[in-house]
């Protein structure tokens, strides 16, 4: 007598980095109890959707996603359709009864008791519909996960939550108060990482300079610890809040072969008056001397940036004031999101709400700004040779890889396309930069 087939799930993925981790965590979870996973959603009869809920936009294609996912489960595609994470931590059971046809729900959790449920749902047997978290994650070390980035990079979280009471951010209260995860933790992590071949471990948290603070250390103590591990890894830290900075980071940042000199350092904005009614910590000057002590500390370093326009009572003047510096700074590397006004926020309830049309102008202009800069900062660098590390190979006789050099990090910055070249995930190269593309992405060629 034949086995039936194993059921498949496959899962979406929304957000940011450290919501991948989560689904990475809940993928290992599914695949422990037995199930078939499937990176094709085409191809599974149970989808597992990971939603976001930081801003109205994410709400927005979180729920578009449920809609898609219900409709293929209507046409008869799909059997099963589960949502979980932090548009269901935020929102609670009121999402059941606006999407009644979703199998089960799940708030934010480690994923056991999930993929037990998923798995009772594909055997055919009913289920509790919805899943509550058993409250704050624990700060503790992260169970084996199903890796969906390319070997060349992992993720690596050494921290849960927030502190901050910025105006404009929910986060806090779906992801709870900063705590750090302990060092031998997240070291232990990293060595399965590096075990398994990852080569850039890219350091994410919500605030990731706080890390450690609860535990009488700072995180430059982690990222050495880190740095030394065995291996042939480098390190790249993310969210770094600008306020507090540890400054013997950049010392690391500057002399520790292994500690890209690179940071992301979202600053908001540098109108001192927006920052405040933001409740972000500091001035627009301050935030100008700290990257002026970065450059002049670490030397070629390379600092990314979001900010965000729109907040209730910006005006031209501040835009102004933004768009200058994002020059005078020659910021390349940036991100730039308008406001969205969120229940439960302080800043909810703000009068001088810009209309979204300006907003989406405001972000424009930005962003030309910035789209000048990195054309030039690109075009500075063809015709020198530098180091990349490949996220893709070449497939086919036309292809090209896929890499990054040090300048860029995985997804929201940019990439090297290395033509001529017959390599292999996570190799190092060195290449000589030709020109860009319409993107500003570098072309290269292999050096010598």
């Amino acid at each position: 007598m034949s086995r039936p087939p194993r059921a498949v799930v496959s899962l979406v993925h929304l957000g940011c980095a450290r919501n991948l981790i989560d689904s990475e965590l809940i993928l290992g979870r599914l695949a422990e109890e037995g199930l078939a996973i499937s990176g094709d959603p085409a191809q599974a009869d149970t989808v597992v959707l990971n939603t976001c809920s930081f801003i109205g936009p994410a709400r927005e294609e979180s729920e578009g996603a449920i809609r898609d996912l219900l409709a293929r489960k209507r046409r008869g595609e799909l059997a099963r359709v589960v949502v979980a994470g932090c548009l269901v931590q935020r929102f609670q059971r009121e999402l059941g009864r606006r999407f009644p046809a979703v199998d089960l729900w799940a708030e934010i959790s480690d994923g056991r008791e999930l993929a037990r449920r998923v798995a009772a749902l594909a055997a055919g047997r009913r289920v509790p519909s919805y899943l509550e978290s058993t409250g704050l994650r624990e700060p503790a070390r992260d169970a084996a996960r199903l890796l969906s980035t390319p070997r060349s990079y992992a993720y690596l979280r050494i921290s849960h939550g927030c502190d901050h009471t910025c105006s404009f951010c929910a986060i806090p209260a779906i992801r709870g108060p900063h705590r750090s995860k302990r060092p031998g933790d997240v070291l232990d992590e990293a060595r399965e990482l590096i075990e398994a071949g990852v080569k850039e471990l890219v350091l994410v948290a919500e605030d990731s300079t706080a890390w450690g603070r609860d535990m009488g250390l700072e995180l430059p103590d982690l990222v050495e610890a880190l740095a030394e591990l065995s291996g042939d890894h480098r390190l790249r830290v993310m969210y770094a809040y600008p306020n507090n900075f540890p400054w013997r980071l950049a010392e690391l940042l500057r002399d520790h072969p292994r500690v890209l000199p690179y940071l992301d350092i979202p600053v908001q904005h540098i109108s001192t008056e927006i920052l405040r009614a933001m409740r972000r910590a500091g001035s627009g000057e301050q935030v100008r001397r700290l990257l002026d002590r970065l450059r002049e500390e670490v030397p070629g370093i390379t600092l990314r940036t979001t900010v965000l326009v729109g907040f209730p009572g910006e005006t031209e003047a501040h835009v102004c004031e933004l768009e200058a510096f994002v020059r005078e700074q020659g910021i390349a590397r940036l991100g730039v999101f308008v406001y969205s006004p969120e229940v439960g926020t302080s800043g909810f309830d703000l009068p001088g709400r810009v209309e979204p049309a300006e907003m989406e102008r405001r972000r424009e202009r930005i962003l030309a700004a910035r789209d000048e800069v990195l054309r030039g900062a690109q075009s500075a660098r063809v015709g020198t040779e530098i180091e990349v590390l490949v996220d893709s190979a070449a497939t086919g006789e036309d292809a090209c890889a896929v890499a990054r050099p040090a300048t860029d990090a995985p997804e929201v910055d940019l990439a090297a396309h290395v033509f001529d070249c017959r390599s292999s995930v996570g190799d190092r190269l060195w290449v000589r930069v030709r020109g860009l593309d319409a993107e500003s992405n570098l072309e290269c060629a292999p050096a010598g």
